[in-house]
């Protein structure tokens, strides 16, 4: 009796689930990105220059840049400390610690702005204390990195914890009994065999935080030219019936989606070429036993 693999399907099975994914991809990816240029070019490119030269425009982009970057060095020493932690220690709390990181994904980034306001705002928790020391957080930048923060510390610890898991932690009990500190063996061993995924990791995180809505959103206060990162400066163009401008803004939005999308392909191309040479490296040589 014949025996078939899961993989040798019909071809016309296999042609209709192509087209299935592309015409999925297309519709869903390639269409919105085409209109998206299409209405932002639409008056011609010197209009186009022109709404992003606006000076609200011009603080959007860089506010939002400003917030990725603030939150990035706190995204990477959690994702490293967490994932070294879980990777290569056995503690009470490990799956408790897991399931927190997984928090930012179930909850939804509106409720996570209204959690920041009841803990933050006027009338929060510490409100007062705040207002009586001249701390502004809610709308504020402060309040927008807070909540870009919770939304995108998971993604490098996330990356980091089945990659550490996997390399095991030989390498670097060898490192110490050879003499290493512990800083030399997370700059000589640990660092070197994560690079990739911590690399990957930062791509992804960076996405969401110039990407991220609806947290940030609600802690704003959508003062214009101060607390308005590119997506609400979108949104707020598009309700005043500004389509050049708001087209146009969004077009950066995906032109830093499509840039994204670059780095990780090109990252997960690098990760993928020193799998396969450490694997050939460890592979025996023909004619050995």
């Amino acid at each position: 009796m014949k025996h078939c693999r899961a993989t040798e399907e019909p071809v016309w099975v296999r042609r209709a689930l192509l087209a299935v994914g592309l015409g999925f991809l297309l519709f869903f990816l390639a269409l919105p990105l085409l209109a998206v240029f299409t209405e932002a070019l639409a008056r011609g490119w010197p209009a186009y220059v022109e709404a992003l030269k606006e000076a609200e425009t011009r603080s959007a982009i860089l506010l939002t840049v400003v917030i990725a970057l603030a939150v990035l060095p706190f995204n990477i020493l959690f994702g490293v400390a967490a994932a070294w932690a879980i990777a290569k220690f056995d503690f009470r709390g490990k799956s408790l610690l897991l399931t927190l990181i997984d928090l930012p994904f179930a909850v939804s980034p509106v409720v996570a702005g209204l959690v920041f306001i009841l803990l933050f705002g006027a009338q929060g928790t510490f409100g007062p204390w705040l207002s009586a020391h001249d701390i502004k957080i809610i709308f504020a930048v402060p309040g927008m990195i807070v909540a870009t923060l919770f939304i995108t510390f998971p993604f490098i610890a996330r990356e980091l914890i089945p990659l550490m898991q996997s390399q095991g932690k030989e390498e670097e009990e060898a490192a110490l009994s050879l003499g290493a500190s512990g800083w030399q063996m997370f700059w000589r061993v640990t660092l070197p065999n994560i690079k990739w995924g911590l690399l990957y990791g930062v791509i992804l995180a960076n996405a969401r935080a110039m990407g991220e809505f609806g947290a940030v959103s609600v802690v704003s206060g959508h003062i214009r030219g101060e607390t308005n990162t590119l997506p609400l400066h979108v949104e707020i163009l598009y309700n005043e019936y500004n389509q050049i401008g708001a087209f146009a803004a969004a077009s950066v939005l995906a032109l830093l989606a499509l840039v994204t999308l670059a780095a990780k392909t090109l990252v997960e191309w690098r990760m993928h070429k020193e799998t396969a040479m450490l694997t050939a490296d460890l592979a025996p040589e023909p004619g050995e036993g």
